[in-house]
């Protein structure tokens, strides 16, 4: 199958809703998507545990999405939907294939010389590159899962101007790692490379000594990301992609005032001994840890929206907020504790609506409607086309689309007419998911809901039953075999990713 007839369903319609944008009036885009937030952990959407004035403060002056999905239900797959405008059945990397090998000493601590993920398809533009190549600056701060460190699909190679933060995902579970990456085009740097924490590897990774570590990445990361904004000048427009780590496992960060209020919070509190494999240190306070977690990262967007607006820069910068995916149980984790409205099932690795349903705000002063309840089905694959369009960066199916990797294309379909008000938005026929680990797919196709698990199928009517409690395939043949068939039209075989497809 070629890639124009793949994309006939699904081509982007730039054409209807094109925004006509001199060089000097494009606008700026923020992307910031954290960790493992599930659907329910921000007060906006019904959480009632923890503060989050900045980020609800977002919602009140921008849109929140509804039905917004996330590409896939973990990490390095879901990042490269975003980054490559693919659903899981087509983009290469579908799930968390790891890379470490070597040894390297940090002080005492020893770490692999070699860390990473499985890397984006070189023949494949994806978001930065695209962006890059149309006059935007670019910059990212946070987490890569996009490569290894030394293959050809890392942030110097594909697109990024400035990156600081974490090649490898299986890193971050560290919150005081022995180093961090780093890599600036205007500096003078070649390709990325390490930067060591001293001020970590004098103490140990794990257990007894690992609280004296004292360079907390989430709040680096976060610095750098600010000095980046500080240097961006009206008329050069960028694009920043902010992938902070916080609320993901492990539960650390400093004891401060901000941790000590929810210490006196929560009266029962779950401990978790740790798991030195994974880089999971032990806490007596997971319930504490969890919730200053995300209000620490809260506080960190509302130090985003404050810069953009102190230089200047907001009437003229889309920010999205969003997680990778849904809610996780590692390194002492308790969603169940969190979410007791159980308005959705599953949790990340999970296809049903709990692993893949995701907080999704906009907010752009004077463009996105302020106070904005939207249901528009959206996923992450859509995110590549929509931003185009915001820029002004139109025909990517004639200008990137690569005719000699067979298939090439994108999924999405821009949601820019939804973001500004326009008329003309395009609906999905269907969303579309597969994950490997777990042997699971899923496919939304208006208010029904397919989900197969290891062959077999499941059917919800999500517009009746949210939380996928009754199968009503049964009730419904027709349904389930028209939604088996597009999910074997979709599936493209990965050598990689092996899942089992509908009986």
């Amino acid at each position: 199958m070629n890639s124009l007839t793949r994309l006939t369903p699904i081509a982007l319609s730039l054409a209807s809703t094109a925004l006509t944008i001199a060089a000097e009036e494009r606008p700026n885009i923020i992307y910031i998507m954290c960790d493992d937030m599930g659907y329910g952990d921000l007060a906006c959407y019904g959480q009632r545990y923890i503060a989050t004035p900045n980020i609800d403060r977002m919602a009140r002056e921008g849109m929140r999405f509804t039905q917004a999905y996330a590409g896939s239900p973990v990490s390095a797959p879901s990042r490269a939907c975003f980054m490559t405008g693919q659903h899981t059945g087509h983009t290469h990397v579908r799930g968390n294939k790891e890379y470490w090998t070597g040894r390297n000493l940090y002080g005492d601590n020893p770490d692999y010389a070699i860390v990473g993920q499985e890397p984006y398809d070189v023949r494949h533009r994806i978001l930065p590159e695209i962006f890059k190549e149309n006059g935007y600056t670019t910059g990212m701060f946070g987490k890569w899962a996009g490569g290894y460190e030394g293959s050809p699909s890392t942030p110097d190679a594909r697109g990024i101007d400035e990156f600081y933060g974490y090649i490898c995902q299986f890193q971050a579970h560290l919150y005081y790692p022995n180093f961090l990456n780093a890599y600036s085009r205007v500096n003078g740097d070649t390709r990325v490379r390490r930067e060591v924490l001293t001020g970590n590897i004098a103490h140990p990774m794990y257990g007894n000594g690992y609280e004296r570590r004292t360079e907390y990445s989430a709040d680096i990361i976060h610095r750098r990301a600010l000095e980046w904004l500080d240097r961006q000048t009206p008329g050069q427009p960028f694009l920043g992609i902010f992938t902070y780590t916080l609320p993901h496992a492990e539960l650390a960060q400093p004891d401060d005032s901000l941790l000590q209020h929810y210490r006196q919070v929560f009266t029962t509190e779950k401990t978790y001994a740790g798991s030195e494999g994974s880089r999971y240190n032990p806490t007596d306070c997971g319930h504490a840890q969890f919730a200053a977690m995300i209000s620490r990262l809260d506080q960190q967007v509302g130090e985003i929206l404050d810069k953009l607006r102190e230089r200047g820069l907001a009437e003229n910068t889309l920010v999205i907020f969003t997680s990778d995916n849904g809610p996780h149980e590692e390194g002492g984790a308790d969603p169940d504790f969190f979410n007791r409205d159980g308005l959705l099932q599953g949790k990340k690795r999970s296809t049903y609506e709990g692993g893949i349903r995701i907080p999704f705000i906009a907010w752009w002063p004077g463009k996105v409607a302020a106070a904005t309840v939207n249901p528009h089905q959206l996923a992450f694959y859509d995110i590549l086309p929509t931003f185009c369009e915001v820029a002004g960066i139109d025909g990517i199916d004639d200008r990137y689309v690569n005719p000699e990797l067979p298939g090439d294309g994108f999924d999405g379909i821009s949601f820019a007419p939804t973001l500004l008000g326009k008329t003309g938005q395009r609906a999905h026929d269907f969303l579309y998911w597969e994950f490997h680990e777990t042997d699971m797919m899923g496919l939304r196709m208006g208010d029904w809901k397919l989900v197969v698990k290891n062959g077999e199928c499941r059917l919800y009517d999500l517009a009746t039953d949210v939380h996928e409690d009754h199968n009503v395939a049964h009730l419904h043949p027709e349904i389930v075999e028209q939604m088996k068939a597009i999910i074997h039209r979709e599936h493209v075989e990965s050598d990689i990713f092996k899942v089992t497809l509908p009986k």
